[in-house]
């Protein structure tokens, strides 16, 4: 009990650690070949910073755990809301314009539609996972040229001014991103092991265990990104880069794990998880649109709502480990 309590530990500290070193290197490495701030800003910082959702779930997936990669997945989608917009709003109000609204709200709900009706029959096929994957492909492909044709993209331009600021030579950047790329792995290994082992320990689902620790462990570096982008005033990359990466769970982490692994679903995923990250997700057009005359803002009493909302969930969940 004690190595897979500290394999979890170690494990959650080293896969932040190492999708931080793995996004650095990536974006240098795609700054000094060449590429536009608009691909640096949605493909490789977007994909870098929901890295350690995606190895932790292909690796639980490919090692007969889909549990775990189910509630990772949708777990930090929950979390996101719930915790990182929630706490992020209580630190700084974060004004909500229609652009993000507009596109990625809207098109994140219809996904959470989606995957509600994937889990209703209690199980994720391979043919339902190739939709999740096509359809991601499909909104990569579709968001790269609308941000072509805008020429704007206000990540991709403040990464390229942080590797203006602290430029990193080749090789260092290389160097950075094998290396965070074989650490992202290591810790998901270990993080894996770990929570599965603990699992079994208390006799708890592995389920329950990527809803909670898992979840939260994976989702710190969207927490350190929005914490960051708000106290900047950036308050459409907070929320952007939330939305993405739960875009980003929902079709392909989930996907991916499903086409490695068919999942069974319990109706609990249903009623009780899917109905939470539903609400959270719908509940951002209340707070977002500004009804009442005033205009789009997560205020800090909204903020306090949504963070109740997750705490109250967790612990709902953490009376499993006593039961």
């Amino acid at each position: 009990m004690f190595f897979s309590l500290a394999a979890l530990v170690v494990g959650l500290a080293l896969l932040v650690w190492s999708a931080d070193l793995f996004v650095e290197g990536s974006a240098s490495t795609a700054r000094h070949f060449g590429m536009p701030p608009l691909l640096i800003g949605m493909v490789v910082i977007g994909f870098g910073t929901s890295a350690p959702e995606m190895v932790v779930s292909v690796l639980a997936a490919s090692q007969g755990n889909p549990g775990l990669a189910l509630g990772n997945a949708y777990g930090s989608n929950i979390t996101n809301i719930g915790l990182i917009l929630g706490a992020t709003a209580l630190i700084s109000p974060i004004a909500v314009h229609s652009q993000v609204l507009r596109k990625e709200l809207p098109i994140l709900s219809a996904v959470t539609i989606l995957a509600a009706w994937q889990i209703w029959d209690g199980q994720i096929t391979r043919t339902e996972a190739a939709v999740l994957l096509g359809v991601f492909v499909a909104l990569m492909v579709w968001t790269i040229r609308q941000g072509l044709v805008e020429k704007g993209d206000i990540l991709g331009g403040e990464v390229v001014l942080e590797l203006e600021i602290h430029p990193l030579p080749i090789s260092r950047s290389i160097f950075r991103l094998i290396i965070g790329l074989v650490l992202l792995i290591v810790s998901s290994r270990m993080l894996v092991w770990g929570a599965v082992d603990i699992a079994r320990s208390f006799g708890v689902s592995d389920l329950i265990i990527g809803l909670t620790i898992v979840a939260i462990g994976t989702s710190l570096p969207e927490l350190a990104s929005a914490i960051a982008a708000t106290r900047k005033g950036e308050h459409d990359l907070a929320l952007g880069n939330i939305l993405g990466s739960n875009l980003f769970n929902t079709l392909a982490v989930v996907g991916l794990a499903g086409a490695i692994h068919p999942m069974s679903v319990g109706p609990e995923v249903f009623s009780r998880d899917m109905l939470v990250m539903a609400s959270l997700t719908l509940s951002l057009f209340i707070v977002g649109y500004g009804f009442g005359g005033r205009g789009g803002r997560v205020n800090r009493f909204e903020g306090a709502a949504l963070v109740c909302c997750y705490v109250g969930y967790t612990g709902y969940l953490a009376s499993a480990f006593w039961q």
